[in-house]
């Protein structure tokens, strides 16, 4: 009867598979942006206005064409050109325009590289908001700024409106026009550093964003393969359940058992650097659905459960973009995938399970079951690849939500000389991290009178105890770092680089701005 009871949950977890495949074996640029050289003739367009009313050389043009109305206009508005303000207004008579958006742009002297990008994020997204759709960027600065501005834009572009049967709702903007007067160099800045990243943003955004009976273990894999597809110096490798038993993952095995969906760990590495270089490892939590198993949740709020993967989603998306950019590097980006479910073949708390390592751990709580996964792929990739650095990515604890917000990302580890590392880029990109401790009485505070250490317990000092757990599966003197994303892995309404609620896709710019700052 079990047998084939499983049979037909197949069939259905295979027709769910013919479906999805449908849906996401679309090309691999899920945007496109043009650069066009001077300024855009007719429709809506986007100015950049400086502080004391600044024009630049496209603002200058419109207002040369009109006899000074854009100043005039300006002016009777009111707006003054601070920074990252927008303001909307007529276009003055002889422009050929029919509405004009201005973006403050403050000192332009004092512009850095992120603030370029938030300026043609908000330029996107206000003008989204105002004309229905992404109009045409003119702001005058160099090359890498007008590269910068583009970045921005194709960051604020996205949107997840698949499900929406109202157009009116989708916010998604697949068509970008950024002008500038020296396209051609813009374009080869932006395509060689930025067009890869952004990418795969959007790639960490949609597989997160789709709802867990369209992204489960098996489809995570399909949907990176097929987005891996094409890129130069790529291998997969995919781990199913025989794999696991094989290697004796207990953990990992352990959390999947409670669903008809199996574990998988998808691997994927990029060779761009020397042969025998160590690579640069990556890994991410990637619970594709958390009911908390048999320590079942509160139900309130579990819709969000499908988030429980982001940290997965991340290391992929960083890894697309670092390959994309064809970064002289080697990385290794590991995936731990599994639905966390309580059905009659569920893990138990009191029951004992045995790691990759031969560590065995006490299940206090099933509901634990990210540091779990994560006990098996981190000490499968220390110890397959011994690695240069190994960074471990996972939505695993409330209480680095309760401590820091939806403002930065918990940070931990054994080396402290890493910290600064992390924090410079993610000031860079605006994906900003905070340290909090990890001592000796975090790692005691794990052990267990029955097994090595248990998952979760009433003393455990939460977000430390959680990075403890995954440390003890990791060599004293492997460069190791642990993100908790919990408060950071989506949110709720629009912000900076998002045009609606869910996935942030937090890491993916993280990553590449420190492996660039760092190992390229």
């Amino acid at each position: 009867m079990r047998r084939i009871t499983f049979s037909l949950q197949r069939i259905v977890a295979l027709t769910a598979v013919v479906l999805f495949a449908a849906s996401v074996s679309l090309a691999n640029t899920p945007f496109n942006i043009s650069f066009v050289s001077g300024l855009p003739e007719n429709g809506s367009v986007v100015l950049g206005i400086g502080d004391d009313l600044a024009l630049d050389r496209f603002g200058k043009e419109l207002n040369r064409v009109s006899n000074s109305g854009l100043s005039d206009v300006i002016k009777k508005m009111g707006f003054k050109g601070k920074k990252l303000t927008y303001e909307v207004i007529p276009a003055p008579a002889g422009s050929k325009f029919s509405r004009i958006l201005l973006v403050g742009l403050g000192n332009t002297e004092a512009l850095t590289a992120l603030d370029w990008r938030k300026i043609g994020d908000l330029a996107v997204r206000s003008s989204v908001k105002h004309f229905g759709k992404a109009a045409p960027i003119a702001i005058d600065t160099n090359p890498r700024g007008t590269a910068n501005i583009a970045f921005g834009a194709s960051l604020g572009a996205y949107g997840f409106d698949k499900y929406f049967t109202d157009k009116a709702r989708h916010k998604r903007q697949s068509e970008l026009i950024v002008a500038s007067y020296d396209a051609n160099a813009s374009a080869t800045i932006f395509n060689a550093e930025h067009k890869s990243v952004a990418e795969g943003v959007w790639f960490t955004r949609d597989v997160s964003n789709e709802p867990s009976n369209v992204i489960y273990p098996e489809t995570f894999v399909a949907f990176w393969k097929d987005r891996f597809e094409g890129l130069d110096n790529i291998k997969i490798t995919v781990l199913d359940v025989d794999d696991m038993l094989e290697m004796n993952m207990g953990a990992i095995y352990g959390v999947g058992r409670g669903s008809v969906r199996p574990p998988r760990i998808l691997v994927v590495e990029y060779n761009g650097g020397q042969a025998g270089d160590k690579p640069v490892a990556l890994v991410g939590k990637g619970i594709t659905f958390d009911s908390g198993g048999i320590s079942l949740k509160n139900p309130d709020g579990m819709w969000d459960m499908k988030f429980d993967m982001s940290g997965a989603a991340s290391v992929m998306g960083a890894t697309y973009g670092i390959a994309g950019r064809g970064a002289k590097i080697n990385v290794v980006a590991v995936a731990a995938l599994a639905e966390n479910m309580p059905d009659g073949n569920a893990q138990r708390p009191a029951d004992v399970v045995r790691t990759m390592s031969g560590k065995t751990v006490s299940i206090r709580s099933t509901d634990a079951e990210g540091r779990l996964v994560l006990a098996d792929a981190v000490y499968y990739t220390e110890s397959k690849y011994e690695p240069a650095i190994l960074v471990d990515l996972a939505t695993l604890t409330g209480s680095a939500a309760r401590a820091l917000g939806d403002d930065y990302a918990a940070m931990f580890s054994r080396h402290e000389e890493l910290f600064q590392g992390f924090i410079d880029a993610g000031k860079a990109t605006g994906e900003e991290v905070w340290q909090l401790p990890l001592n000796e009485n975090h790692f005691k505070a794990i052990k267990h009178d029955v097994a090595d250490v248990m998952n979760s317990g009433p003393s455990a000092p939460g977000a430390s105890a959680g990075a403890a757990f995954i440390g003890y599966f990791i060599k004293d003197t492997t460069k190791w770092v642990h993100f908790d994303i919990a408060g950071v892995d989506m949110t709720t309404s629009a912000r900076t680089f998002q045009s609606s609620s869910g996935s942030r896709s937090f890491g993916v710019l993280l990553l590449n701005e420190y492996v660039k700052r760092n190992y390229e």
